[in-house]
């Protein structure tokens, strides 16, 4: 992830290769990073903390503690703003490690390393208008951005963080029928992709309610409502809806 709002960051111009340190683990991948974008890169934390004035934690939940929760980085990150995309870790904790630091809680999806993604983002005490505005350029680039408080962020993590991989599993699901019922898997697969595809650029485009469009669809006597028909049998909805609920609670623990 940090790779893709790295990447950008540099095609839309947002910032210059100059402008930017990458702080990574190992040597090896700094090469890389650095031989493929023209930044500078380390593999000391502090280093990129005194480089930026706007720092991305891109790190699992498990791993930050160690990383803010230290006298030194919170010296180097004094007046700063830390954007931090590590699930479950609130705003509340994350201005407990830094008091002199701005902070914002961010969540992106995977489809941002394709530049579809979308980010929600909640700012942390003390900040402003300003600093939401720094940090939604971090991640306009990559996809959509929304602004929402705090206590949505976990259902957010479960709805935008984890969805794609139930969409991908739906999407896998209506490719094997179309197998069952005999196109070739290439096909099939390609076509479940641009359904889902055409789906939300319809909602998002038209603004309009998803069972309004699905009923633009489905004519008297029609196969679409014979199928429709079907998922209600299996409770897809109630699924679906369930698949948040569930992951949500889970978001919960991850801080």
């Amino acid at each position: 992830m940090g790779e893709a709002i790295l990447a950008g960051l540099l095609s839309s111009g947002e910032c210059e290769p100059g402008q930017v340190m990458a702080s990574v683990r190992r040597a090896a991948v700094g090469e890389r990073v650095a031989a493929k974008y023209g930044v500078a890169t380390t593999v000391d934390n502090l280093e990129a903390a005194a480089f930026g004035d706007v720092i991305v934690a891109a790190l699992k939940p498990q791993k930050l503690s160690a990383l803010l929760d230290d006298d030194a980085m919170r010296k180097a990150l004094a007046g700063k703003l830390l954007i931090s995309i590590a699930a479950g870790v609130r705003l509340e904790t994350l201005a407990q490690w830094l008091p002199d630091s701005v902070v914002v809680r961010a969540m992106p999806n995977t489809p941002c390393l394709v530049r579809r993604g979308m980010t929600a983002l909640a700012l942390g005490p003390g900040g402003t208008q300003e600093h939401v505005e720094a940090a939604r350029r971090v991640f306009s680039p990559i996809g959509r951005v929304v602004v929402v408080e705090d206590t949505h962020m976990d259902a957010i993590t479960s709805l935008n963080g984890s969805g794609p991989a139930f969409a991908y599993v739906m999407l896998e699901a209506i490719a094997d029928g179309g197998v069952m019922m005999g196109l070739p898997r290439d096909v099939a697969l390609e076509i479940a992709a641009k359904v889902f595809e055409g789906a939300a650029a319809m909602v998002l485009e038209t603004g309009s309610h998803p069972a309004a469009l699905k009923d633009q669809v489905t004519t008297p006597a029609g196969c679409t409502i014979a199928g429709l028909l079907t998922m209600e049998d299996g409770r897809i909805r109630s699924v679906l809806a369930r698949t948040i609920q569930e992951a949500t609670k889970v978001a919960g623990t991850l801080g």
